[in-house]
């Protein structure tokens, strides 16, 4: 009898493609929604829910280069091979299982490579990818092993036949999907400058305001007046040099400075999220996060090329022979062991300490980077820059003005 997850009956390979093939779809929708969550938030409360550790996270995936083609995010195509493999399982046809069975093969590929560029490029591995990796290898594996033709010899018999027909088809309706899911993607990114942002800028000055913590650091990423307050956004940035999240903001913050001159203070409050140092971490999430915090603080007038030099080469600061290197070119090598920078060091991060607790796990109210106090009101994590810059946009309109009616003239 021919080797079929189709053609005889229900039966319990059918029932585990069927999975397999939902899967793949579940994982991908929810890739899809946090792609949008995270790069167009209508809410300032918004997180990343699916940000386990330094290395299972989604915030890099999402934020990378691959994360979307040509305005296209990728979880859509993921969806599409799911549903193709349920809607397989559901009717029986010869021509529809070897399409199938040659698209778990090319999906297989595409894992693969996404697979490699995470863990050796990005250093990261995101938790709603690997769930669609892990139905995909199980998929190609159904296939493989109790699929149609899998008693043929030779690959091509095996995997390379499938319908051109159902194949172009299938093509079709998925180009059409991109389409449309591009024109949403970027009537989202249209968007942001209208409602949502104006809703992120009302939900930001509806916080509460917080105390600034007891000691404020001296190293500032940006001045633009002497007295930290002056500046109409002034910002204490709870940051760690090897958080993916504080490079992103590092990178904002460059362009804002220039968009802003003169108008923005950033002090850049050490919290390395490296156990040696910081009490906070149960594990070593970032290690050589404290060394670099050190050596930052060992120097404060060259702690702003320090800062550039480290978040411009983030990958390389993940590296101990680069760090040697670093510190050597900068003369601050004894700065881990300096017992006056490691005190200093330690006294800004238990200021952490300072806030109210999210958790009674933890001593700190501060355990996440990057946490912010912008302007006496905090803010955990980072926005896209359309909605950082409407809100810095605002809290310098709110210092020149004065008005008793900012947010209502604000919105309009």
């Amino acid at each position: 009898m021919q080797s079929s997850l189709t053609l005889r009956g229900v039966t319990w390979p059918r029932m585990l493609s069927l999975v397999a093939g939902a899967g793949m779809m579940v994982a991908s929708i929810l890739t899809l929604r946090h792609f949008f969550e995270v790069n167009y938030p209508i809410s300032i409360y918004q997180g990343s829910f699916c940000d386990i550790s330094a290395f299972f996270n989604c915030g890099s995936a999402v934020s990378s280069p691959i994360a979307q083609i040509l305005g296209v995010p990728i979880g859509l195509f993921g969806l599409f091979v799911g549903g193709l493999v349920v809607s397989g399982m559901v009717f029986n046809s010869a021509e529809l299982e070897r399409t199938n069975k040659t698209l778990s093969l090319l999906n297989l590929v595409g894992v693969l490579a996404l697979l490699l560029y995470s863990v050796l490029w990005l250093k990261t591995l995101c938790p709603l990818c690997t769930i669609y990796y892990l139905f995909s290898f199980f998929n190609f594996f159904l296939f493989w092993k109790y699929g149609i033709d899998s008693d043929q010899a030779g690959f091509r018999s095996r995997f390379l036949r499938p319908s051109l027909k159902l194949f172009a088809v299938w093509v079709l309706l998925m180009l059409a999907g991109a389409y449309g899911m591009r024109q949403y993607h970027f009537a989202r990114r249209d968007a942001m400058s209208g409602g949502g942002t104006t809703q992120v800028v009302e939900q930001y000055f509806a916080l509460p305001t917080v105390k600034p913590p007891s000691v404020i650091s001296t190293y500032w990423s940006v001045k633009s007046t002497e007295r930290f307050e002056e500046a109409p956004v002034h910002i204490v940035e709870y940051g760690d040099f090897l958080c993916p999240d504080c490079l992103f903001l590092h990178k904002q913050l460059l362009q804002l400075r220039k968009e802003f001159p003169g108008k923005i203070n950033v002090a850049f409050q050490f919290f390395p999220l490296e156990a040696k140092c910081n009490q906070v971490v149960e594990k070593n999430r970032h290690p050589g996060a404290c060394e670099l915090a050190y050596m930052a603080a060992a120097d404060a007038s060259k702690f702003q090329a320090l800062n550039e030099e480290i978040f411009g080469n983030f990958e390389k600061a993940k590296d101990p022979v680069w760090r040697q290197e670093l510190a050597k070119r900068y003369g601050v090598e004894k700065s881990s062991r300096d017992p006056a920078v490691q005190g200093l060091v330690q006294k800004i991060i238990n200021t952490g300490a300072e806030f109210d607790k999210t958790s009674d796990k933890y001593a700190h109210g501060i355990r996440s980077t990057p946490t912010l106090i912008i302007n006496d009101r905090m803010v955990i994590g980072t926005f896209p820059y359309a909605q950082m810059r409407a809100l810095f946009q605002a809290l310098i309109d709110k210092q020149e003005h004065k008005d008793s009616k900012f947010m209502e003239n604000w919105a309009k």
